[in-house]
């Protein structure tokens, strides 16, 4: 069975939360980042991974995000400050800036 990932975007400021799920947690960031996908995360520009967890099966990832989805703004928060207090990009490392550029202008 594949496995999955449930994650949360958020945007520079860190007031507006994302939650998703994916099966390719690199690749869907990788989207997000180069607004690849019109949608919330495109209009709220959140580009920022921070925070995810991995689950052996999809199933249960995509239960975990509908559970996530259903919690409250705080709750989300808190969960975030568990792992990553600072909020900071987890994915900041993942991709060259220059990869990101070109993404950006191949859809342009």
């Amino acid at each position: 069975m594949n496995s999955g990932w449930v994650y949360m975007m958020s945007n520079k400021n860190k007031n507006v939360f994302y939650v998703g799920v994916t099966n390719n947690l690199e690749r869907r960031v990788f989207e997000h980042k180069t607004v690849t996908i019109e949608g919330f995360t495109k209009k709220y520009n959140c580009k920022e991974l921070v925070y995810y967890e991995e689950f052996q099966n999809i199933t249960d990832a995509i239960s975990r995000e509908k559970q996530l989805k259903n919690w409250h703004r705080e709750w989300k928060i808190n969960l975030i400050k568990s792992l990553n207090s600072d909020f900071i990009d987890l994915s900041k490392e993942w991709f060259d800036l220059e990869t990101l550029r070109q993404a950006q202008s191949d859809k342009q």
